[in-house]
């Protein structure tokens, strides 16, 4: 690991030098406030020109303050800045190397707004407005250089690490500018070392704990999800719980727990969806190839009935978002780092029963996790039974036996993610298969239904507008085909 720090000052008539090349006088230790430690670097010239690093060790903490004092500071830097060098370079931390890369990102803030850029060999990122901080990011922890009070008028920071390097993860030039307004100067830095920890990188007075992704991109909504509902309910779990792993399950089971009411609203109406199978299957056989005047029909037979067809997709898309926030929680949550359950060694990364003497291609990798073939084959079971509760209403193919190919496709997505996130989708399949066959079976009443559907099929019915533009449609779009066909006669 390399971490040099250093900047440039004049040394004579057209002559520089880079600090970190200079012979500093032995270092004073003093003692701190709070069990610190004040270490004290100092250079000085004949004529009466000094540089003086200040460094303040904390006893329990990970950041680090510094002050740079420099006198003759208008002769010693040349264009009234000072352009502060930093070059770190880090190694690995986690076992897959491909995956923490991933996860390594340039992170910064720029008047108080944070961002980054992918961690990749060749990424540049100029700095034009004023700048709070620079850190280099990996999945569980950074190092970050702060500016104390105050901002970098500008600067630039360079990704350099190799992409096929088995030794450095990430490695990054830093070089950022502090104007500097007399000759007698004094810079303040600090810089962070430390986890990425939320509630930690939470207590500086900075947005540094905005590096812990917990949502990005398209789904950064989902970090509200985190913040709000996840981050409380898994700390207040694990604060009587040790395991982790059962952390993770109870967790789960508060999701299903709050999600239940919509839940039992789709089950609700897959169990009317089945009450009408035979006449859905009537109506295919009276229209066969026709799949206008089938889709009218079948729209008719669902209105009359009170039956919504996507009555079952509400918790489905509920899904989607909850999903992306415990994927985001889960590849950034530190507290996992190391925890094992059952077979898994760590719940940050994928657990492994089996190491492949080959690497399958599309993601998958060289090795085999049981918690992703547990999660795959409860998503297997549960597609089997949601095609038994279904009426097939599609002809085609590929939406016939998408249930079936969906589990597949989680094969290689979940081989290669933390196994805490297999285990939660594992633990959730196991809850949904429990529920549908409870609520099937003891809480809804089959015959009940029916008679429901009956009698609304009774009532008369006011055709919404949506209803009556879709009828429309399908009748203008039957009366094209029909006169197509007569054409080809």
């Amino acid at each position: 690991e390399t971490d040099d720090f250093g900047y440039i000052i004049n040394t004579g008539a057209q002559k520089t030098a880079h600090t970190g090349s200079l012979f500093f006088n032995e270092p004073t230790i003093a003692n701190g406030a709070n069990g610190a430690q004040i270490v004290t670097f100092t250079i000085q010239s004949n004529d009466g020109k000094s540089v003086t690093h200040e460094y303040t060790l904390p006893a329990s903490d990970y950041m680090i303050d510094a002050a740079i004092k420099v006198s003759g500071a208008q002769q010693l830097f040349t264009g009234g800045s000072a352009n502060l060098q930093w070059n770190y370079t880090v190694l690995p931390q986690q076992d897959d190397l491909k995956y923490e890369r991933q996860q390594s990102n340039l992170c910064f803030s720029e008047e108080g707004n944070y961002d980054f850029n992918r961690a990749e060999a060749g990424t540049q990122k100029d700095f034009e407005k004023p700048t709070n901080w620079v850190a280099l990011k990996q999945q569980f922890f950074s190092a970050a250089l702060l500016s104390k009070g105050g901002t970098f008028s500008s600067g630039n920071a360079q990704v350099t690490a190799k992409p096929d390097s088995i030794k450095q993860l990430l490695a990054a030039n830093v070089n950022m500018k502090v104007p500097i307004q007399g000759n007698t100067a004094v810079i303040p830095v600090q810089w962070y070392y430390g986890p990425n920890d939320y509630t930690v990188l939470r207590g500086y007075d900075n947005n540094l704990y905005q590096m812990v992704d917990l949502g990005s991109g398209m789904f950064a909504f989902v970090k509200y999800i985190n913040r709000w509902v996840i981050m409380p309910v898994f700390d207040f779990l694990a604060s009587f719980i040790s395991n982790f792993g059962w952390v993770i399950a109870l967790l789960t089971l508060f999701i299903r727990l709050v999600t239940a009411p919509l839940t039992y609203s789709s089950y609700l109406s897959g169990a009317k969806m089945k009450a009408l199978r035979p006449e859905l299957d009537g109506l295919k056989k009276k229209f066969g190839d026709d799949q206008q005047g089938y889709a009218m029909e079948q729209m008719k037979l669902f209105r009359e009935a009170g039956v919504n067809p996507l009555g079952g997709c509400i918790p489905a898309l509920l899904q989607i978002p909850i999903f992306f926030a415990l994927y985001s929680f889960f590849n950034s949550a530190i507290s996992l780092r190391d925890q094992s359950f059952l077979w898994a060694d760590d719940l940050s990364r994928y657990d492994t029963i089996a190491t492949l003497p080959f690497s399958i291609p599309f993601g998958f990798g060289d090795h085999i996790s049981l918690f992703t073939l547990t999660a795959v084959i409860t998503s297997f079971l549960i597609s089997i039974y949601n095609m038994s509760m279904t009426p097939q209403t599609q002809d085609n193919p590929a939406l016939k036996y998408m249930p079936y190919i969906f589990p597949f496709i989680l094969l290689f997505i979940f081989n290669r993610l933390p196994s805490a996130l297999t285990w939660y989708y594992t633990v959730s399949n196991v809850i949904t298969l429990g529920l549908q066959f409870v609520i099937q079976n003891y809480i809804i009443n089959h015959d009940k239904i029916l008679a429901q559907i009956e009698q609304k099929r009774k009532q008369p019915k006011a055709k919404s507008k949506w209803a009556e533009r879709y009828a429309q449609l399908m009748e203008t779009q039957k009366k094209m085909q029909e006169m197509k066909d007569r054409n080809k006669k």
